[in-house]
């Protein structure tokens, strides 16, 4: 059997199990539960475009065009009626008056109240809530996927040393192989939840009621954020199982993973609390580690030429070349040592 073929081994291995985990199952219900909700329960909320009622043609159209929901009647009586039974939220009557039963309908007012015009000087500009949601929920959802699975993927490894079937697995398949399979398992589990959620969350803005600015914006920036991701975590999995590999037992692994915790989690805050300074963000946005949170964040507020995250993807890949060749000697040089917890000086100075 080949090391190609011993990886596809362990990697169906491992989905298979994966798919069986109920936590695997229940977290990726939730994320889909939650992208769904962040849709739905405003239209919800919102209860549909406000009733009013008209007795006076003129005011039928200006209305309409606001987006209300008129109800013509034939005269003022049947408009306050409506009004008192509960019916409208407003009525709009010959003078003209706007009925109403203990609180003035300001939108119906200026709907039919002529405005000067407004020249907008900044069109492209994002609205604020959108501007910082946006920019946690990718750098969130990279950060908690990234973690997660990487703990998994560590967890496994230790579980594997620790009951010594990881002696069993290398009598019979390449420790490379083993690792292989371990990643890519971990990587197309990883990015299926990814896409699901994206999937998701595209037809969300599309049925939602949501500006066609902000979903021409949101597609391409979904779009660029799988390639970074995808590149981004397989550039930390390799890690993980180094890291997992160094422990001897469940009881060190809170020990070895700790620099990675931090390699993960430093970014990510980055990203978050300095995603509105221009200068930080744009080095962010080519610095490997916060790359696949950064760059996405700039692409949704049109900040980034076409060029950028092409050579920001370029010198992810590069890094994730280095950093799995650094986590595969972690891994190779650590697997075997069950006597105790590894150091990483000791792991990488294997002959």
């Amino acid at each position: 059997m080949t090391t190609f073929e011993a990886a596809k081994l362990v990697a169906a291995r491992e989905v298979r199990v994966k798919l069986r985990d109920k936590t695997f199952l229940f977290s990726t219900a939730f994320f889909l539960i939650v992208t769904i909700g962040s849709f739905v329960i405003p239209s919800l909320l919102n209860g549909g475009p406000t009733k009013v009622a008209v007795s006076l043609p003129a005011a039928v159209a200006p209305l309409q065009s606001a987006d209300f929901e008129v109800t013509a009647v034939p005269d003022d009586a049947a408009a306050e009626k409506l009004v008192r039974d509960g019916d409208v939220a407003a009525a709009v009557v010959s003078g003209p008056r706007v009925l109403a039963m203990d609180d003035a309908p300001s939108d119906v007012v200026g709907a039919l109240s002529v405005a000067p015009p407004v020249q907008l000087l900044d069109p492209e500009a994002i609205d604020p809530a959108l501007d910082y949601l946006v920019p946690f929920a990718l750098a969130f959802l990279f950060f908690i996927t990234s973690f997660t699975f990487g703990m998994q993927i560590a967890q496994s490894v230790t579980e594997e040393k620790q009951t010594r079937i990881v002696e069993i697995l290398v009598s019979s398949v390449p420790v490379r192989a083993l690792l292989a399979g371990k990643v890519a398992a971990m990587t197309l589990l990883a990015f299926g939840q990814i896409a699901l959620i994206a999937i998701v969350a595209i037809v969300g803005v599309r049925v939602g009621d949501m500006d066609t600015e902000v979903v021409g914006r949101l597609g391409p920036t979904i779009a660029w954020f799988l390639p970074f991701f995808i590149l981004g975590f397989v550039m930390l999995a390799t890690l993980w199982a180094g890291v997992g590999a160094l422990a001897a037992r469940q009881e060190d692994l809170a020990g070895t993973s700790t620099p990675l915790q931090m390699i993960v989690m430093l970014p990510m805050f980055a990203v978050v609390f300095l995603s509105d300074n221009d200068a930080v963000i744009r080095i962010l946005s080519y610095v490997p580690l916060s790359s696949p949170m950064a760059m996405p964040i700039r692409l949704f507020r049109g900040d980034a030429a076409v060029w950028e995250p092409i050579v920001a993807l370029v010198i992810l890949a590069a890094t994730a070349a280095v950093f799995l060749a650094l986590g595969s000697r972690i891994y190779e040089g650590s697997l075997l040592r069950t006597n105790g917890r590894t150091s990483f000086k000791t792991a990488l100075a294997r002959s």
